[in-house]
C-alpha cells in the first residue's frame, strides 16, 4: 500500500489516500508543535509522496494552522484542485462574540469565510463539524451548509466528535429533506481508544460514512517511548498537556512494542497498521511535528500484520462496550466480522458497508 492506494469516501465519489495528513501541529506558537518552515516541508513531503488529504480546523493554534497551509498553496496554486483540503468549525476564536463559532448559521457562515481567508482559497473539499452542539436544531447547522455546498463554498460535509445518535438523526433528516449528506466521520480510534466500535463505526458503515480516525498513537503513548519498564521523564514537548498513560494501558503498550520488536519495525507502524486494518476504516489521520517522524509514520503504510500479531493485539485491547443488552453486543460482532460469523458460530446475513467500496 502507498499514498495513493486512494479509497472512496464512504458513499461519495471523493478519492482520499490511506493516510490524511493532520495539521494540528503545524505552528509552534503554543511552544510544541513545527515551525511554519518545517510543517511546510512536511506538507510538500506529503503531497511529493503521491499524499492527497489534507486536514485542519480554525481552532488549531488559533487559525495558525490554515495560515501555514494558505501560505503553501499561495506559493504553489497548481496544486490546490489536486489536494482533498479539510477544515472545521465549531469553536469561537472571537471572544466576546456570542456568534463567534458554534453550528448556528450566523457562525456557521461567519467561520468558513475566515477559513478560507486564511486557507487563500475559494472553497473547501470537506467542511467539518467539530462537536456537538445540543441547543441549536441541528436542521439549522444541516441547511447552512446545504447552502453553502450549493453555493459551492464546501464540497462535502463531515461531523467530528458527534454522537452517533446525533449523527444517525442528522444524517437521517439530511436525506429527507434532499439536503447534503453526512460524507464521513471523524472519531478518536487506536488500541487504547475502542469505544468507537460499540456504535460509532458500525454507524458509519451501516450509513454509508468514511471513518477517519484521528489520535491513532494515543498522544503519542503507542510510539515506542513508553513501557511498562521506562522509568524516569518521556521526553516529549507535549508531556503537559498529554499527561501519561494510566496502569490499564501499559499492557496493550508493551504488546504493541513486542510486535514492533518482532517484525523489526516502529511501535508507531504497528498502531498505525493495526487502526488502518480494521473494518469501516476509510483514512488514518497521522500527525508529526518533525520530519523525522513523518517519515516513521508512512512506513506504516508498508506494513501487513499478520493473523496472530492482530489477534493478540485485538484481545490485549478488547475494549468494554457497555451495550444495553447481549443481543446488540452480538450485533455488533456481526458487524465486525462483515456479517457472517459471530466468535466462529454462522450468523444471518448483515451486510456491513465496507468504506473504500464504491456503492451505487
Amino acid at each position: 500500500m502507498s499514498l495513493t492506494s486512494y479509497v472512496t469516501l464512504g458513499r461519495t465519489g471523493l478519492r482520499v489516500s490511506p493516510f490524511t495528513l493532520g495539521a494540528m501541529t503545524f505552528g509552534n506558537d503554543h511552544g510544541w508543535g513545527s515551525s511554519p518552515e518545517e510543517s511546510k516541508e512536511i506538507l510538500a513531503a506529503y503531497l511529493d509522496r503521491g499524499g492527497n488529504s489534507v486536514d485542519t480546523a480554525n481552532i488549531y493554534v488559533n487559525g495558525h494552522s490554515e495560515v501555514i497551509i494558505g501560505e503553501y498553496l499561495a506559493a504553489n496554486p497548481s496544486l490546490r484542485d489536486r489536494i482533498v483540503l479539510g477544515t472545521k468549525f465549531f469553536w469561537n476564536l472571537n471572544l466576546g462574540d456570542p456568534n463567534g463559532g458554534g453550528p448556528g448559521r450566523k457562525g456557521v457562515i461567519q467561520q468558513l469565510e475566515n477559513s478560507l481567508r486564511r486557507l487563500r482559497t475559494d472553497y473547501v473539499d470537506i467542511y467539518w463539524l467539530h462537536n456537538f452542539d445540543p441547543v441549536t436544531p441541528v436542521e439549522e447547522t444541516l441547511r447552512t451548509l446545504d447552502d453553502l455546498v450549493t453555493a459551492g463554498k464546501i464540497r462535502y460535509i463531515g461531523f467530528s466528535d458527534v454522537p452517533a445518535w446525533a449523527t444517525a438523526e442528522a444524517a437521517t433528516i439530511a436525506r429527507f429533506r434532499g439536503w447534503a449528506g453526512i460524507a464521513a466521520l471523524q472519531l478518536e480510534y487506536s488500541l487504547l481508544e475502542r469505544t468507537s466500535e460499540g456504535e460509532l463505526i458500525p454507524m458509519a458503515q451501516a450509513m454509508g460514512m468514511g471513518v477517519l480516525p484521528w489520535s491513532p498513537l494515543r498522544s503519542g503513548f503507542l510510539s515506542g517511548k513508553y513501557s511498562s519498564t521506562t522509568t524516569g521523564a518521556v521526553d516529549t514537548t507535549r508531556g503537559d498537556i498529554v499527561g501519561t498513560p494510566r496502569p490499564e494501558d501499559y499492557p496493550v503498550i508493551d504488546a504493541v512494542n513486542e510486535v514492533a520488536a518482532e517484525l523489526g519495525v516502529s511501535s508507531a507502524a504497528v498502531a498505525l497498521a493495526w487502526v488502518q486494518g480494521r473494518p469501516g476504516i476509510t483514512s488514518t489521520l497521522i500527525g508529526a511535528r518533525r520530519m523525522s517522524q513523518f517519515e516513521a509514520n508512512l512506513t506504516a503504510l508498508e506494513l501487513t500484520l499478520g493473523d496472530d500479531h492482530r489477534q493478540r493485539l485485538d484481545e490485549v485491547s478488547a475494549p468494554r462496550l457497555n451495550f444495553p443488552a447481549e443481543n446488540n453486543a452480538m450485533l455488533a460482532r456481526m458487524a465486525q466480522n462483515g456479517g457472517t460469523t459471530v466468535d466462529g458460530a454462522p450468523t444471518p446475513a448483515y451486510p456491513a458497508l465496507t468504506s473504500g467500496v464504491p456503492v451505487y
